[in-house]
């Protein structure tokens, strides 16, 4: 297999399935070896690299479940390990932070449960697998953070998540201006809502979705797991080396 990332070794958290499986695999098929990190949903792992492997792609399964430094530097190791097993160097040019999620909660309602299941998913899974991987990332590297329109919308039945979100967006301009020197660039991509497994509930309520639609640029209420794939590839090409400390969203311009 041949692409713009032949050569290229990418680690996507959270890889396996919805947003992170359709990056992992649209990354696999532009040329990239792909360590996909997933929590626990085995059997979808397995579908995913049989379909990068089925299309020529190369990637391989690392189980853990991140949010804590001692997670992210324990799956880092395995992931140097791997990439010196199969290309007999460990570094790393393309990091995907996808963990996330979290419960719905506002400011009233939530419990410490809510804010464990939330915050270290969405902000402590980045900022530790950033930090974990910085000694084995290549000059010239990429960070794509997967953030949220719920950052923009601060969305008062998950103040959780937009606000773990919001705080994603910040660390990546921060630290876009930390690495910067080095020539690695740190972007979020944002998406909207998209039709996903987790949407499931929303895609199945019709009044909900007209309602969605309508206040969409593009007159749809669902984008596809491929536009935010598609993003990612783009941030991770030779083409965006220019591009840095931004946050794209990719909804359709929901509520502009």
């Amino acid at each position: 297999m041949s692409g713009i990332l032949q050569g290229k070794t990418a680690l996507v958290t959270g890889g396996a399935r919805g947003i992170g499986g359709g990056i992992s695999e649209r990354l696999a098929a532009s040329g990239a070896l792909v360590a996909i990190n997933y929590a626990g949903k085995d059997e979808a792992a397995r579908e995913t690299l049989a379909r990068i492997e089925a299309a020529g792609g190369r990637a391989f399964l690392l189980q853990g479940r991140l949010g804590t430094r001692d997670a992210a530097f324990d799956l880092a190791a395995k992931v140097a390990a791997e990439f010196v097993a199969r290309t007999g160097e460990k570094g790393l040019d393309i990091l995907v932070n996808n963990v996330g999620g979290g419960p719905s909660a506002t400011v009233e309602s939530a419990t410490q449960e809510s804010w464990d299941r939330t915050i270290p998913n969405n902000m402590g899974s980045t900022f530790w697998m950033t930090q974990a991987v910085l000694p084995m990332l290549r000059d010239g590297g990429r960070i794509i953070n997967i953030s949220s329109a719920a950052s923009r919308l601060a969305l008062e039945d998950w103040v959780l998540y937009s606000m773990a979100k919001a705080g994603v967006d910040n660390f990546t301009r921060s630290t876009a201006k930390f690495l910067g020197p080095r020539g690695i660039t740190v972007n979020s991509v944002v998406p909207g809502l998209i039709a996903t497994q987790g949407a499931v509930y929303t895609l199945s309520n019709d009044e909900r979705t007209t309602a969605m639609a309508a206040q969409t640029a593009m007159g749809k209420a669902f984008g596809e797991v491929e536009d935010v794939a598609g993003v990612v590839h783009a941030l991770a090409s030779p083409a965006m080396g220019w591009v840095t400390g931004q946050a794209i969203e990719v909804s359709g311009g929901f509520k502009l």
